[in-house]
């Protein structure tokens, strides 16, 4: 069919969430895949960019090739995924430079509920997986919580690092619970690439700014392809396991959406520039119920939406 069809504009959607979360600092777009039930198709799709390609290709097999990377699939998504950057990444922003602790707070409740969705894939058959799996978890959160709290580096201003970023960010955006954005805060390079890519839609950058740009996409393209290869491998031959890491993977991240933080920088005005401090809160307030209840709404509507989903898909 050469017109849109429902499963067009379903993808579109999906792919329209998932960019609203890929700009949300700590959360990615991989999660949103997951819930949504396309994470499987999607790594799938990205690692038939192979040599099988290349052959159908050369061989002017066109439809073939079509199928072979379920192309109208990652068209369709892909365009949601932009069109979800571009209308809401003002918006939460703003969210998150104005409403901090509540947007947080909502965030905190959908991730948290995420990896409950995760949870339920694992199926253990006896009590040694069970232990097992709790043990991968376990492993997998304390990582992700080290990982998303430390300290942001300078970064080096070199063109093998910009691939290495862009490969290192692109591997962590696939991986529910881990952001690429924050992973390029942690190693230096997110406000020289986000300023590029800013600027560049006006033609406003230099030489040297257009072959970093370059160099960096040549990054994510290679570890795209790589990394959704092994993803794709360990899916297939140990999809209990994977899931159990990927799960713990984003209880560790919610370090990240702690709802309760000290502006450290009160006199930056941009928030990718801005540093915040986690706290506590020594009494139970206003503030805390409300953030209870905004966690607890969020978290209780992504589980709801995931059931309606499951139930949808088995009609």
């Amino acid at each position: 069919m050469i017109g849109p069809t429902r499963e067009d504009l379903a993808q579109f959607g999906r792919g329209f969430l998932m960019g609203g979360a890929d700009i949300i600092p700590g959360v990615s777009g991989g999660t949103v895949a997951l819930v949504l039930g396309i994470y499987e198709r999607l790594v799938a799709a990205i690692s038939h960019f192979d040599r099988q390609l290349i052959a159908l290709l050369l061989a002017r097999q066109w439809q073939a090739a079509v199928r072979h990377v379920d192309l109208r699939f990652l068209v369709v998504l892909g365009t949601g995924i932009l069109t979800g950057v571009v209308a809401l990444a003002s918006l939460v922003l703003t969210l998150l430079l104005d409403y901090r602790m509540q947007t947080l707070s909502v965030f905190f409740g959908l991730i948290f509920a995420s990896s409950l969705v995760v949870a339920r894939m694992v199926r253990p058959r006896s009590t040694t997986e069970l232990l097992k799996c709790l043990a991968l978890a376990t492993l997998a959160a304390g990582f992700a919580f080290w990982l998303v709290g430390l300290p942001q580096g300078a970064g080096q201003d070199s063109l093998p690092y910009y691939f290495f970023c862009g490969a290192v960010a692109i591997c962590a955006m696939i991986l529910p619970g881990i952001s690429g954005s924050y992973i390029l805060l942690l190693l230096g390079a997110y406000v020289t690439v986000a300023g590029i890519v800013h600027q560049a839609p006006r033609l406003n950058i230099t030489s040297r700014e257009l072959l970093v740009l370059v160099v960096f996409a040549s990054g994510c393209a290679v570890g795209l392809l790589c990394f959704s290869k092994l993803l794709r491998w360990l899916l297939a031959h140990a999809h209990q396991t994977t899931m159990t890491v990927l799960g713990g993977f984003m209880v560790g991240s919610l370090r990240l959406m702690w709802p309760f933080q000290i502006d450290l920088t009160p006199e930056v005005e941009k928030l990718k520039l801005k540093r915040y401090e986690s706290f506590v809160p020594e009494t139970w307030n206003a503030d805390v119920t409300l953030c209870t209840a905004l966690a607890i709404t969020a978290a209780l509507s992504l589980l709801a939406i995931e059931r309606w989903g499951r139930a949808a898909k088995s009609e």
